[in-house]
């Protein structure tokens, strides 16, 4: 066996299914591997299984794509977990009743299901799940050792697009030769893209981004080192006081996670709306929240509600605060401006690195926002990922100039890894005192307070969000401070 070094491991345990996972780097391999193995399940028992799926599907006289047909995926592993059930006690009679519901599982699960994918979607250290076709071994994105290879395979093309298809069809789209591209989402909320040959060169793929069971709340961003305690109350110090946010960042460096942080510092008497194209944000109960999500056209071209048709839509709904998903269409970003500047609060996502870079980005094609518009934000935060290291910090948090230029205000010091003071505010202060009659030392003094908050949160470990919104809505409607 070739000489490898284990980085990793640790059990999961799938609706009764025990599985191990092992992360290990072979003296040969350039990337670590993912081993994903049932212990609860010897080969001789899955030899059995096999036999009894081939029954099952000639019993039931159903195959693998007409499946595909029936309503949800969910009804049919009900319609038959019966059936498998009887089949099981027909050949493995003596096994214990908790057994036999995790074998039950385990065929629904490879054959109605999304087989060992379904596993690896339980697995709460990966963010993303990737076929890349039949030919190599599916990868994951760990949350601690980034890419691996696991040793799990696709059957064939054909399995890859019978998931695709399946996927789609719960949410009532389609893919195929003339729509080859395919963007849903699965019941439990993580998202899917789906594309099939001969648009993807090397075989039909898969790629699911994983949502997070649990949201995230601004304890977790700084257990992480994502945000100081200094930053995270200049920021909670913006929302209470309804200025816009824009959080810009990279590809999966956390701008949506932020949005999320960001929610837990609305009070709970305003109206909250937030759109998206597929719903990820999880608010406090505490909030008066209404989510809404665009949908796409159907194969006839008709029914698309878009993210402009829902903005819009939103103004006429009495909105105290605006959540978009993420700008990226100029009639989009005109309208939310445009609502910014008739006073309501608007925090979205874009993709920019810098806080220049997100004025260049904002005021260029295809967004192409007037330079004079941008001072109705109140701030600018960026958020980065580190691919060599997997860290996320807050780069920086900038405002915005009456000619529309960036001010940085705090900034990431890489060596330190500490968010630090760049520059003394031009517009945020100003504003703040202009708007609520704060003096300095009343900003000073609201700054310290929060921060001294946010230090009871962290060292209570306040990291369920409803808990959060608890405390923020007792802070804000009855002037208790959490301690």
């Amino acid at each position: 066996m070739p000489e490898e070094k284990q980085l990793d491991a640790y059990q999961l345990n799938v609706e009764g299914l025990q599985i191990q996972v092992r992360i290990a780097q072979g003296k040969d391999d350039f990337v670590p591997l993912y081993v994903l193995s049932i212990t609860n399940i010897s080969e001789g028992t899955k030899l059995i299984l096999e036999k009894i799926r081939e029954k099952f599907i000639s019993e039931v006289q159903i195959g693998k794509v007409e499946l595909v047909g029936l309503e949800h995926v969910e009804e049919l592993k009900e319609k038959f977990g019966k059936e498998v059930e009887r089949l099981i006690k027909e050949y493995l009679p003596s096994i214990s009743t908790e057994t036999r519901t995790a074998l039950i599982n385990y065929v629904i699960q490879q054959n109605i299901g999304l087989g060992y994918i379904e596993i690896i979607l339980k697995d709460d250290s990966l963010e993303e799940i990737v076929v890349n076709g039949a030919s190599e071994p599916l990868w994951v994105y760990h949350k601690k050792h980034g890419w691996l290879k696991t040793n799990i395979y696709m059957e064939s093309e054909d399995q890859i697009r019978h998931y695709s298809t399946m996927i789609g069809k719960d949410v009532g789209k389609a893919i195929t030769i003339l729509t080859p591209l395919l963007d849903a989402h699965l019941v439990t909320g993580d998202r899917v893209n789906a594309t099939i040959t001969p648009i993807s060169n090397f075989g039909n793929t898969i790629t699911i981004r994983k949502f997070s069971r649990k949201p995230w709340t601004i304890v977790d961003l700084l257990k992480n080192k994502t945000l100081t305690y200094e930053g995270a109350a200049l920021i909670w110090l913006a929302m209470q006081n309804e200025m816009s946010i824009l959080i810009a960042g990279g590809t999966g460096s956390g701008k949506t996670s932020f949005l999320n942080v960001l929610c837990n510092f609305l009070p709970p008497n305003q109206r909250v709306i937030s759109i998206e194209d597929t719903r990820e944000l999880q608010l406090p109960r505490t909030l008066h929240w209404v989510p809404m999500e665009t949908r796409m056209a159907n194969p006839e071209g008709k029914g698309e509600v878009s993210m402009l048709d829902l903005v819009v839509n939103s103004l006429r709904m009495r909105p105290d605060r605006i959540l978009v998903g993420e700008i990226r269409r100029k009639r989009e970003a005109e309208v939310l401006f445009e609502a910014m500047h008739t006073g309501h609060s608007v925090y979205a996502t874009v993709h920019a690195n810098n806080a220049r870079e997100t004025v260049v980005r904002l005021t260029n094609p295809p967004i192409e926002i007037p330079k004079l518009m941008l001072p109705a934000l109140g701030l600018i935060v960026i958020q980065h990922r580190d691919r060599r290291t997997g860290k996320r910090r807050t780069l920086q948090i900038a405002e915005v100039t009456e000619d529309g230029e960036p001010n940085v205000l705090m900034q990431l010091n890489v060596r330190t890894d500490t968010l630090e003071k760049m520059n003394d505010s031009k517009t945020f202060v100003n504003n703040l005192m202009l708007y609520t009659g704060m003096t300095m030392e009343d900003i000073k003094k609201d700054l310290d307070e929060k921060s001294l908050m946010l230090q009871a949160m962290f060292r209570k470990d306040v990291t369920d969000v409803n808990q959060t919104g608890l405390i923020l809505a007792r802070y804000y409607t009855q002037g208790i401070a959490f301690r």
